[in-house]
């Protein structure tokens, strides 16, 4: 069996499950009837990840236990090192209301430095909040890897297929299919060509499946078709030193030590990173009138403590069929108590066709209206409502989020991407009114 085939073909599936695996080269190396033996098999060492509190409630207590090779703590002292663009300040520029549209990011080096800070709000300290990053890459992290103690990391490439080696194994992620790294796991990127795409970071809780309500038992993201990797070890050394990224209270750190750190040959639990194609998101729609809220298309999401609320959706708008009868189908005009990010990984969004790009980015903050454009409105207020494929070889996302997000300098200045006509969208919508219309005679 070649080292493809760890990660391509023998994938563990299900949404929060409880799951064991081992590196197929030692077989026997999971303890039996115990997590912490005096002497583990192989001679590995126990080492427990949390993601919960130990006595949080059975259904939402999050751990698993790795047996690896060396333990994690072995390593060098943590030192600052730039931050580039990553940010936590959410207070660098004024507040903005305005509608915010970003054109696609030109590719870099991987550096931390491609890494960027959109937007954001709330507090890594206080354990609340959320920030919104963009990622442009064209060079793998050679003997590097990245720890975020902050939060858990919700990535959704754009462009490029990247190939994420974690302590649990192997995920190869491409456009169209999405990953979470959770909170304090630990990993590295390999890439194969300019890669760029979006991360989601959510402080304080972490990601799940919506509840379904009236939708009953199935639909929406089935648990069945999210995937975690196969244990897979590595046991180098590096001589020049393999240098540890840690993201703690939005600032970055270094370490270093002699040995690789995806060196866990088995472990067990229910604390994994995880993957989901989103071509299996089975989407429940409208099929009498009206337009049914933009929450029946949530993939995961971040609660907060009010419930109902989200510190964060993850939503997409995928392909699917529009029926309604005597209805406006694409999203309607409105104004939102949820701060909305829109993202295009492929095509284009249904509600503006012209001008938003793959990898380009809106902000509509908070009370801030928007809607369809006024093409867009024009073209769907006289269309035959004749049942229709809507969004045909397009993903278009949103990040929505219960913070009034703040835009970084970054985002606003720095990238020299914002489209400052965005406005313009809307300014060629005219009035229709007529105050002498009747219904017509049935």
């Amino acid at each position: 069996m070649t080292q493809q085939d760890f990660f391509t073909s023998c994938q563990f599936f299900g949404f929060g499950n409880e799951f064991s695996s081992e590196d197929p080269r030692c077989p026997g190396s999971l303890p039996e009837g115990q997590n912490n033996p005096q002497v583990c098999p192989y001679g590995l060492y126990a080492e427990q990840l949390s993601g919960s509190a130990f006595t949080c409630p059975r259904p939402a207590n999050k751990r698993s236990w790795l047996y690896r090779i060396l333990p994690s703590v072995k390593h060098k002292p943590f030192a600052p090192v730039p931050c580039g663009n990553l940010t936590e300040n959410w207070n660098e520029v004024e507040p903005d209301p305005n509608q915010v549209y970003k054109g696609c990011l030109c590719f870099k080096f991987y550096t931390l430095q491609g890494l960027h800070t959109v937007c954001g709000a709330g507090d890594a300290k206080s354990r609340n909040g959320i920030g919104i990053h963009m990622y442009t890459c064209n060079t793998s992290m050679a003997d590097r890897c990245f720890n975020n103690s902050d939060g858990d990391f919700l990535i959704v490439p754009q462009q490029g297929e990247i190939l994420i080696t974690t302590e649990f194994g192997k995920m190869m992620v491409e456009p169209n299919e999405i990953c979470v790294i959770q909170q304090g796991m630990r990993f590295s990127v390999d890439v194969f060509g300019e890669t760029r795409g979006y991360i989601l970071e959510v402080y304080g809780a972490h990601f799940e499946l919506p509840d379904l309500g009236p939708i009953g038992a199935n639909g929406l993201a089935n648990p069945r078709d999210f995937l975690c990797p196969v244990a897979w070890y590595e046991d180098r050394k590096v001589a020049t030193g393999y240098t540890i990224i840690n993201k703690y209270q939005g600032k970055l750190f270094a370490c270093q030590q002699d040995f690789s750190p995806f060196n866990v040959v088995a472990w067990h639990g229910n604390y994994t990173p995880y993957k989901y194609n989103l071509e299996n998101f089975m989407v429940i729609n409208c099929v009498a009138f009206d337009h049914a809220d933009p929450s029946i298309f949530t993939v995961l999401t971040a609660k907060s403590t009010r419930p109902g609320v989200a510190i964060a959706d993850f939503v997409i708008f995928p392909p699917r069929w529009g029926v309604a009868d005597h209805t406006f189908r694409p999203p309607y005009y409105h104004r939102n108590c949820m701060s909305e990010f829109m993202g295009l990984i492929k095509g284009h969004y249904e509600a503006k066709e012209e001008g938003f790009q793959p990898g380009g980015a809106s902000l509509h903050s908070i009370m801030t209206p928007h809607g369809p454009d006024g093409e867009c409105f024009e073209k769907n207020s006289t269309a035959e409502l004749k049942p229709e494929r809507v969004a045909e070889g397009t993903m278009a996302f949103m990040f929505e989020s219960s913070f009034s997000m703040a835009v970084t300098k970054w985002g606003l200045q720095t990238c020299q991407r914002l489209d400052k006509n965005y406005y313009q969208c809307w300014e060629s919508l005219r009035s229709h009114f007529n105050p002498n219309w009747k219904p017509s005679k049935q």
